[in-house]
């Protein structure tokens, strides 16, 4: 198993007293989401900010990386995938908790396109539950050739989530925002949702707001005035 690393912000305030981990998409590296993190910290003072690298290369991206290989002509290959990616991220949790002294209750993960797919799959398998799951752009992955009755069976915790999606997304479709917010419900997970207008796939300047209020909320810190 690699260990992952990557790029990290120390909290604003000095102390850390949360943890936000961003899981970058596919064909992108840890440097693509951190800067969010500079742009929440009036919002999260006491909050670090790590931005893994994922494990694998991913062709065609010579700098980027990749959770797992992604071809979509596979119809087990998410699931195969976030279940192989799962010990690593896992692992990079446990130690970026450890390097702070906190635990899952003060851990959120923020996800992108296939990052999404990560901090689903393990955000909700985790023994203890994380803050929030905040998803950007992403998609539930469900086991192959079964329905939400599987993903109520194997959930262990049920965080606070919050999904945005871009309604003119091209590389995952705006049905797969519909089909991970229904699965969600149908196995009484609660999900917060937002769709941005007009957007692709990626991040606009109202999903970055709502995903900041969402984060404050999540960790119980006063709304901010």
């Amino acid at each position: 198993m690699v260990a992952l690393d990557g790029p990290r912000i120390a909290p604003k305030s000095g102390q850390a007293k949360q943890l936000v981990v961003f899981l970058h998409g596919r064909g992108a590296n840890g440097d693509d989401l951190i800067e969010l993190g500079y742009q929440w910290q009036g919002l999260l003072p006491d909050a670090a900010f790590a931005a893994p690298d994922a494990s694998l290369p991913c062709e065609g991206a010579p700098m980027g990386r990749e959770w797992f290989p992604l071809t979509f002509r596979d119809p087990t290959e998410l699931w195969r995938g976030v279940q192989e990616a799962a010990p690593a991220l896992n692992a990079f949790l446990d130690a970026e908790l450890a390097r702070y002294g906190l635990d899952d209750t003060k851990l959120a993960l923020v996800g992108f396109s296939q990052g999404t797919m990560m901090a689903l799959h393990v955000g909700l398998r985790r023994a203890t539950a994380p803050a929030g799951i905040l998803g950007f752009s992403g998609l539930l992955v469900l086991q192959a050739d079964k329905g939400p009755e599987s993903l109520k069976e194997q959930v262990k915790t049920k965080p606070p989530i919050l999904l945005t999606h871009g309604d003119r997304d091209e590389i995952l479709p705006i049905e797969m925002f519909f089909f991970s917010k229904e699965t969600l419900a149908a196995a009484e997970i609660p999900c917060q949702w937002h769709l941005s207008a007009g957007v692709g796939h990626g991040i606009d300047a109202g999903a970055l707001h709502h995903g900041g209020l969402f984060l404050t909320q999540s960790f119980g810190l006063p709304y901010p005035q």
